[in-house]
C-alpha cells in the first residue's frame, strides 16, 4: 500500500536512534566510533538536531552548520539516513532574554523564566518568526542532502496553557469564529447560571473551572493553537523541500492535544512508547501498550506508522523503571512492528553525560561498549527488522473499532459528576479494548467523527459528549447491519456540554431502545452484582459483580439480556439489546468486572463470526496478530507472561526469519515472540 511521500521513507523497516552527536564534539573518538556501533546495532536512521538550537544559532541571527554539515555527511558515508528535526523544542538562553514576550505567562498573570523545554508561547509573533528564520536555513542548506529521510518537526508538543494578551486575543478571535456572536456563545456555555453571561469577548478568563463549557472550548483552543504553530513550522519545509516527508512524535493522548487533528498534516504518525515493563502483569502492560499502538496506526486510518521513540533499557523519569527481563526488549519492539509500525527507534543513542536524562536508558551506555545485554537485545532486533523488510507494504485489517474520543474525555475531565473520582474514561476504553485484544483481532481505536462503515463492531464507552452528527452516524452503522455497544454515561451533553432534555438524542434512543433516568456512583469499597436473564441471546450465565457506577434505565424497545441482582435497583436493566434495522445495539448499565466483558464480547464475536483464522486459541498473556497484503500474511505470536505458552495453529506455516516449516504446535519461551508467514489466500 503506497502512501504520498512515504515509499521512499517505508522501502524497508528502519531501526536507529535519536543521537545528541553535537553533546561530544569535543570527543572525535567518541564520534569515529559511534558510525562503528551503528553497523553492528544494524541501525540505518538517526534523529538529529531535536535539541541544537543553541549551537545552529549561537547568536541572534549567526548560524552556524558546519558540526551538522559533518554529521550529514558521514551519516550518508555510512548508509545511515537522517530524520532531520527543526529545534524549536528548546529555544536557547539569548532568545528567551532578549525576546521576554516569546515565553509563557501562567494562570496567575507571571510571565515564566527560561528554564526545561517547550516553554515558549505558541503565540508570540517574534517566536514564530524566530522558527521560521531557522527552519528555512535548515531547509535550504538540507533539501538536497542524500542523508535526508524525514523531517523531525519540533519534540513532543504539548498543552501547556500560555496566559499572556496575546494568546487571550487569540483565544478570543477563535471563540468568535466558532459561535460568531457573544448571545450564541452565552446560549452554548449555559452562562446565565451564577450570572456568568458575557458582554464583551475581553471579559472571557478562561480560568473559572466552574465554566466547564469554557474550559472545554479553552483546551480546543490550546490544542488547535499548537497544530497551527506546527503548521507555521512545517511552512517552510513544505516549500523548499516537498518531496521530503514529516512528522512529529505524538505521545500518549495524556497532554491535551487532538492529534486527530495533527494526523491530517504529517505524512507518517510517529509516536514515543514507555511502557512500564515488570512492574504489574506484563499481560495488562501489553494490552495497554497495543491499545496505544493501535490508536496511533488508526490516525491515518491504518497507514503504517512509526515507533520514533522508545526505551532499550530505562527511563529515568518513571519513578519506578525496571530493567527489560531476558526477551523482553524483542517482544516489545515487535509488538510495536506487530500493530502497524514499519520501524523501532530508540531515546537515545548514546547516553549524556550530564543533564535532565544522563541516567535515562540508551543502546550505547556509559561503559561506551558493544559488550553489554543491552546493545547486544539492540543488535538482535536490527538483525530481526533487516530479515523482514518484505512486510513493509502490509498492513491490519480490522472489523473492530473502540470508539475513545479526545474531546469527549476533556469534557468528562471537567464535569462534575457524581461519582467523579471514578471516571477513569481511558482506563475504560482500555478494558474493553482488552475483551477484544485477546482473540487476536484487528482492532481500531477511533474518534467520534470516524467514518464507522468499514467496521463489523464499535464500542462507545462512555460516550457522554455526543453531537448530533456522531449520533446519526451511529444509527445509520446499526441500521446498515453493525453491532454498536455504549454504555452508562453516555449521549447526556452535547458537543458544548449541554445536558440533552427528554433523554438521550433522537437517533441514539431509537438506536438504543431505551432511556435514562437516574445515576448512582459506589465508593471503592462497594459493590453490586448482576445476574443473566434465563435464554438470553449471548448465552451469558450466573452472575457478576459490578462497581462505580450503576445508571438505572428504561426498556422501551430493548431486550433484557441482565438485570441488578442488588440494591433497591434489583430488577432493572443491566445489559440490554435492540434490534434496529440490520444491526443490533448493546447497553452496558454498570461499570462491571472483565469477566462480564469478556463473556459479552466473546458471544459478540462468535455471533458475527469474528476470528483469527491462523490460530485456534490463545493462552492467557499471549497475543496474535496478522499483518497482510495481497500476497503474504505475518502472524506474530507474542507471549508477556513469564511462563512458556503454547499457540495450537490451524495450518502449517513457516518461520519468517528462516523459512522453516513450524507444524501446528508453537511453543513461546517466557516473554517469547514468533513470526510466521503463510500464503494470504490460506485458511
Amino acid at each position: 500500500m503506497a502512501y504520498p511521500r512515504t515509499q521512499k521513507l517505508f522501502s524497508k523497516l528502519l531501526h536507529g536512534a535519536d543521537y545528541n552527536y553535537e553533546q561530544w564534539l569535543d570527543s572525535p573518538d567518541i564520534l569515529a566510533d559511534d558510525f562503528r556501533l551503528m553497523r553492528l546495532a544494524h541501525c540505518n536512521v538517526m534523529s538529529v538536531g531535536i535539541f541544537s538550537w543553541a549551537l545552529l544559532e549561537p547568536q541572534n541571527g549567526h548560524f552556524d552548520f558546519g558540526w551538522l554539515d559533518q554529521l550529514m555527511d558521514q551519516l550518508a558515508e555510512n548508509n545511515i539516513s537522517a530524520a532531520l528535526a527543526t529545534p524549536s523544542a528548546a529555544p536557547p538562553a539569548w532568545l528567551s532574554h532578549a525576546y521576554p514576550e516569546t515565553r509563557r505567562v501562567n494562570v496567575q498573570k507571571i510571565r515564566q523564566p527560561h528554564q526545561r523545554r517547550q516553554n515558549f508561547c505558541y503565540t508570540s509573533p517574534i517566536y514564530r518568526d524566530k522558527v521560521a528564520t531557522i527552519n528555512r536555513a535548515l531547509a535550504e542548506r538540507y533539501h538536497n542532502h542524500p542523508a535526508l529521510l524525514l523531517w523531525h518537526v519540533s519534540n513532543e508538543y504539548g498543552s501547556s496553557a500560555c496566559h499572556c494578551d496575546l494568546c487571550y486575543a487569540a483565544f478570543h478571535r477563535w471563540l468568535e469564529a466558532r459561535y460568531g456572536d457573544l448571545d450564541s456563545l452565552n446560549r452554548a456555555w449555559w452562562s446565565t447560571f451564577w450570572s456568568h453571561r458575557y458582554t464583551s469577548w475581553e471579559q472571557i478568563e478562561p480560568i473559572d473551572p466552574s465554566m466547564q463549557a469554557l474550559m472545554l472550548d479553552w483546551q480546543r483552543f490550546i490544542s488547535d493553537q499548537a497544530l497551527d504553530f506546527f503548521l507555521a513550522e512545517a511552512n517552510a519545509l513544505r516549500q523548499i523541500a516537498p518531496e521530503i516527508p514529516l512528522t512529529t512524535n505524538f505521545m500518549q493522548p495524556d497532554v491535551g492535544l487532538d492529534y486527530w487533528r495533527f494526523a491530517e498534516y504529517v505524512d507518517v504518525i510517529a509516536w514515543d512508547s514507555y511502557p512500564r515493563w515488570h512492574q504489574d502483569d506484563d499481560a495488562i502492560t501489553g494490552m495497554r501498550t497495543a491499545f496505544y499502538h493501535d490508536l496511533h496506526r488508526s490516525y491515518k486510518h491504518g497507514q503504517p506508522f512509526l515507533l520514533i521513540e522508545s526505551t532499550p533499557s530505562v527511563t529515568n523519569w518513571q519513578g519506578v523503571s525496571r530493567l527489560k527481563k531476558p526477551g523482553m526488549h524483542k517482544l516489545a519492539s515487535l509488538q510495536a512492528v506487530a500493530h502497524g509500525s514499519n520501524g523501532v527507534q530508540y531515546f537515545q543513542w548514546r547516553q549524556s553525560r550530564g543533564g535532565e536524562e544522563k541516567f535515562h536508558g540508551a543502546v550505547v551506555t556509559h561503559l561506551n561498549s558493544e559488550n553489554t545485554r543491552v546493545f547486544r537485545d539492540v543488535s538482535e532486533v536490527g538483525s530481526i527488522l533487516e530479515k523482514l523488510s518484505d512486510i513493509t507494504p502490509t498492513s491490519i485489517s480490522a472489523p473492530i473499532a473502540i470508539m475513545y474520543d479526545f474531546e469527549n474525555e476533556w469534557a468528562i475531565q471537567y464535569a462534575q459528576l457524581s461519582g467523579s473520582v471514578h471516571k477513569n474514561y481511558q482506563e475504560t476504553c482500555r478494558r474493553h479494548y482488552g475483551a477484544f485484544w485477546r482473540h487476536g483481532l484487528g482492532i481500531d481505536v477511533i474518534n467520534a467523527r470516524t467514518d464507522l462503515t468499514p467496521y463489523r463492531v464499535v464500542v462507545a464507552p462512555m460516550l457522554y459528549s455526543l453531537s448530533l452528527e456522531s449520533a446519526a452516524r451511529i444509527e445509520e452503522f446499526v441500521r446498515g447491519g453493525g453491532i454498536f455497544v455504549t454504555t452508562y454515561l453516555s449521549g447526556l451533553v452535547n458537543e458544548s456540554d449541554l445536558c440533552y432534555l427528554n433523554g438521550y438524542p433522537p437517533t441514539l434512543r431509537r438506536t438504543l431502545g431505551i432511556y435514562s433516568e437516574e445515576l448512582d456512583s459506589l465508593t471503592d469499597q462497594q459493590q453490586g452484582s448482576i445476574i443473566a436473564c434465563a435464554g438470553n441471546s449471548l448465552g451469558l450465565q450466573g452472575s457478576y459483580q459490578f462497581h462505580h457506577y450503576a445508571e438505572l434505565i428504561h426498556t422501551e424497545s430493548a431486550q433484557v439480556l441482565a438485570s441488578y441482582n442488588s440494591d433497591f435497583y434489583a430488577g432493572y436493566p443491566a445489559l440490554t439489546v435492540n434490534a434496529h434495522g440490520s444491526g443490533q445495539a448493546y447497553f452496558i448499565s454498570p461499570r462491571t468486572e472483565d469477566r462480564f466483558l469478556q463473556d459479552v464480547y466473546s458471544s459478540i464475536l462468535n455471533r458475527a463470526g469474528l476470528h483469527n483464522p491462523l490460530i485456534k486459541a490463545l493462552p492467557v498473556g499471549v497475543s496474535a496478530q496478522i499483518r497482510s497484503d495481497q500476497d503474504r500474511r505475518y502472524l506474530f505470536l507474542l507471549n508477556f507472561s513469564d511462563q512458556p505458552q503454547q499457540v495450537e495453529l490451524t495450518a502449517d506455516l513457516h518461520d519468517a526469519l528462516t523459512a522453516a516449516p513450524t507444524g501446528r504446535m508453537i511453543t513461546l519461551l517466557p516473554y517469547g515472540s514468533s513470526i510466521l508467514t503463510t500464503n494470504a489466500d490460506s485458511t
